[in-house]
């Protein structure tokens, strides 16, 4: 049976990919018995004291945002030698590596890194950032040296600015849009796309601190604020 592994992630402007090196991968000996995957959604005027006119008996939603995916499931680390791929491996060295995989602060990043969780079809090239990491020790040596673990771990999906920007592709101009620059793009022609108005293109230029708005570089993210 395939292992679950967790592998870390260099991240860019544009993706996020997986780092290789036995360093940068995590690989469970024993699988999770299950995992859980949430997706959801926001919407405006859902509850009764938003956006409710008066006289009417409920607000209507309207939708405002998806949420990134969380994925979550439980590890169980062995340290006794009854598990074959555990063997001469520690609970604290197993432990140790996928903290230093999934949770520790990268001085590079600035933040933690993104990893890359892969399992079976349907949990294949998931890539998001640790949220939560809780761990109890279940079995002791005589000397009080940690022998099993059980591992409760959630992740959020990991996104870039200009995944994000592509996935949305919303056109409401009153939402704040991030763009991925083409070849051929011009400050004005993104400006009548999002705006319907050539005119805003140097609001737009100063809002990004643009020297030179005429010479627009391909794949360079652009934000386009919300207008009147």
């Amino acid at each position: 049976m395939s292992k679950m592994t967790i592998t870390r992630c260099s991240t860019s402007t544009s993706q996020i990919s997986p780092m290789s090196g036995d360093g940068n991968v995590f690989t469970t000996t024993i699988n999770p018995s299950s995992y859980n995957r949430k997706y959801g959604t926001k919407f405006s005027g859902a509850s009764a004291d938003q956006g409710a006119a008066i006289g009417k008996p409920a607000p209507v939603p309207k939708f405002s945002a998806s949420e990134p995916e969380e994925v979550s499931f439980d590890l169980t680390l062995d340290g006794t030698g009854v598990v074959p791929d555990a063997a001469g491996t520690t609970v604290a060295e197993q432990i140790n590596k996928l903290r230093d995989i999934a949770y520790a602060y990268s001085g590079e990043e600035h933040e933690p890194d993104a990893v890359q969780i892969d399992w079976g079809d349907e949990l294949k090239a998931f890539q998001g950032r640790l949220t939560s990491l809780e761990i109890d020790y279940t079995l002791f040596d005589p000397d009080g040296v940690p022998l099993r673990a059980a591992m409760k771990l959630k992740f959020i999906e990991a996104l870039t600015e200009a995944q994000v920007a592509l996935e949305a592709n919303n056109q409401s101009p009153d939402l704040t849009h991030i763009v991925q620059v083409r070849e051929g793009d011009t400050l004005p022609l993104l400006c009548e796309r999002i705006y319907k108005d050539v005119s805003k293109y140097l609001e737009v230029a100063r809002f990004n601190d643009l020297d030179n708005f005429r010479n627009l570089k391909p794949d360079t993210l652009l934000r386009f604020p919300p207008m009147r």
